[in-house]
């Protein structure tokens, strides 16, 4: 029996994936990163806190636009390779920092804007990941979430996840816009706008990301091939298994 605790699981999951996730396409572009650029706009004496940093696309898009980004992630093979590509790029104002959702190190109203992109569905508690957030922030402050959320329906909710975990172990779940938009109120933050996507996911580039061992590709396309038409008209199943999830940009602000 494997008794590492979630955090542990999470980090020997990424740990070894940290420049797939750097060079992946999925992550490194999307009309929500332009989204949230247009949102931000030009803040020069700003500070940003990226929440969940991964790859550090965010970090990578808000530089530019603000005074500082701290890049926070629990993995520390993410936070250096994100270290090295901000050098690469000439982004001196990106600071890596390493530690849990749960427990940001910084005192209330640190930051300017907070963001998390395709982070909070790894989360053991986005409760509490989403309260350090708003902790964090300034009164007033803005916030913006992006991430894949379940389509809120119990049928299509067990397909998504299921296929999730087995894909990734470190997985915890994708929250509905309506689950998103509750978490976010009893947080503390006001929701302003709400974009939905629709984002394909390459079979093949998805599973070798986080290196899934030939069993549990075997068993996600067991899954796929034996499920109904709901389920493969919903997440739009190709014959490879690539297949199409729902996706949001969730803007908001902190409350006062």
């Amino acid at each position: 029996m494997n008794t590492a605790n979630h955090n542990i699981i999470v980090n020997s999951q990424f740990n070894p994936m940290a420049q797939a996730y750097l060079t992946s396409a999925v992550h490194a572009n999307g009309a929500d990163l332009d989204q949230m650029a247009g949102l931000v706009g030009g803040r020069p004496e700003a500070i940003a806190l990226d929440m969940g940093c991964g790859g550090g696309h965010v970090a990578f898009r808000l530089a530019p636009l603000l005074k500082k980004v701290v890049a926070y992630d629990l993995s520390a093979a993410m936070l250096a390779v994100v270290a090295e590509e901000a050098r690469r790029r000439g982004l001196a104002n990106i600071v890596p920092q390493q530690g849990a959702v749960e427990s940001l190190p910084y005192p209330p109203a640190s930051f300017d804007v907070v963001v998390s992109r395709y982070s909070a569905h790894h989360w053991q508690t986005i409760s509490a990941g989403l309260g350090q957030m708003r902790r964090a922030v300034k009164p007033g402050g803005l916030a913006i979430f992006m991430d894949v959320i379940s389509p809120g329906i119990p049928l299509l909710d067990t397909w998504l996840q299921g296929l999730e975990l087995l894909r990734d172990p470190s997985h915890v779940r994708n929250a509905s816009l309506a689950e998103w938009c509750g978490l976010l109120g009893t947080a503390g933050f006001a929701v302003s706008s709400v974009t939905k996507f629709r984002l394909r996911l390459a079979f093949a580039p998805w599973v070798e990301r986080m290196k899934t061992p030939e069993s549990h590709i075997a068993a996600i396309r067991s899954l796929q091939q034996r499920a109904g038409s709901d389920v493969t008209d919903y997440f739009a199943i190709e014959d490879d298994g690539s297949f199409t999830v729902d996706t949001v940009l969730i803007a908001a602000a902190a409350n006062s």
